[in-house]
């Protein structure tokens, strides 16, 4: 009886103690897409996360770039600014430059996209003062239906899943793999909304770490083209 009552001491200590490393975290953006000419686009967006405190934002991103639509083809560049706090303070800075290409594609009512993008990396260590750089790249596959109609149109509910994962040159090389699902909303031709869960599993030589968010999206389209219609989802910069 002894042994068993150790036993399950030890088991719940050992949960407890997993749970108080993997929490929930948050995760919101706002995406702005202006499609001022045909084909010609540029898209904006804010995003926040509260990575160790669920009510408490610290980190940041403010990215924004210019992209063209040849078909289903779509080259984009970009440029942005992230910031990740620590104790109310700054402790990293980076500037991102990044190329990506994105093809997309439809099974029956399911719409597939595939997005690869290369980045260079330019870090401030706020707290030694010290400059880095780094590369990366990734990949990520989108798969996006919807639910109440035969496509994305205003009042359509829509499900998406995506699955990104990240490489690196140097070593672990294979840095990050992020899965979202979530289901989203078509208020009008102009604005929707996605939530779901985000999963985030990190890996480096001194540990893997998994995070979990709660993903909150609201994207706005600004369409001037002649054949203005309805964002099928959210463009995640």
């Amino acid at each position: 009886m002894k042994k068993t009552f150790l036993l399950l001491t030890a088991l719940f200590s050992a949960l407890s103690s997993g749970q108080k490393k993997e929490h929930i975290s948050s995760l919101n953006l706002v995406n702005v897409n202006y499609r001022f000419t045909t084909g010609w686009f540029v898209l904006a967006e804010a995003q926040t996360r509260s990575i160790e405190d669920f009510s408490t934002v610290d980190y940041y991103e403010i990215k924004g770039g210019v992209g063209r639509r040849f078909g289903a083809h779509q080259p984009f560049i970009g440029i942005g600014r992230y910031g990740t706090y620590k104790k109310d303070r700054i402790s990293q800075e980076e500037l991102r430059l990044w190329a990506q290409y994105t093809y997309g594609h439809s099974v029956d009512r399911v719409k597939l996209d595939h997005r690869l993008r290369a980045e260079q990396r330019f870090f401030h260590h706020s707290q030694t003062g010290e400059n880095t750089t780094d590369q990366r790249y990734r990949y990520r596959l989108t798969a996006t239906v919807s639910i109440n109609s035969v496509k994305v149109e205003p009042g359509t509910i829509f499900g998406s899943m995506s699955n990104e994962v990240f490489f690196a040159p140097g070593a672990p090389a294979f840095r990050r793999n992020r899965v979202l699902g979530a289901v989203g909303y078509q208020f009008n031709k102009n604005v929707n909304a996605t939530t779901g869960y985000l999963w985030q599993r990190d890996f480096s030589d001194a540990g893997n770490r998994n995070l979990h968010f709660l993903y909150l999206a609201v994207g706005i389209t600004i369409d001037q083209g002649p054949s203005a219609t309805a964002a099928q989802t959210v463009e995640k910069l």
